[in-house]
């Protein structure tokens, strides 16, 4: 089994947890929590993992798992002249955040949350994983190509 769909938004990475202190008493107690910097892009994640129309039969969930994952940024304006042609210092590859790594934890995260697929993202056994400037008229996003191992 495989399946392919595009997920069109602004690429965030999975933000790392904060933590702060509180006093309590004569105690310190630490608190977690998450910065809503991706709730956006997340949000989009899900509505597209939720549209995806697949049923996977109990053994194929157990199975493992080929990820390949490219994602594809705006390009700034200080990259374009003013008459939307692409600058000749502007650099051809994305060498800025957010990482490759985060990126790919946000999508295998939300997929294994989704259950529309695998039961823990650990099952991934292959993960490719692409970052570029989208080209003319694209939007950005990301391309998920997601195939089955029993």
């Amino acid at each position: 089994m495989h399946t392919s769909f595009t997920i069109h938004g602004n690429p965030k990475g999975q933000p790392r947890p904060r933590a702060f202190a509180r006093r309590m008493g004569a105690k310190f107690v630490a608190r977690f929590y998450d910065s809503d910097s991706a709730d956006e892009w997340k949000a989009a994640v899900d509505a597209a993992l939720l549209q995806q129309q697949i049923e996977l039969s109990p053994q194929l969930k157990a199975g493992a798992f080929h990820v390949s994952l490219y994602f594809t940024f705006a390009r700034p304006k200080a990259h374009l002249r003013t008459n939307g042609e692409l600058k000749e210092a502007a650099p051809t590859l994305h060498r800025q955040k957010p990482d490759l790594d985060n990126l790919a934890k946000l999508i295998l995260d939300r997929t294994t949350r989704s259950g529309k697929f695998w039961s823990d993202d650990c099952q991934v056994i292959d993960l490719s994983v692409f970052k570029d400037w989208a080209r003319d008229g694209d939007q950005p996003g990301v391309r998920v190509l997601i195939i089955s191992e029993p």
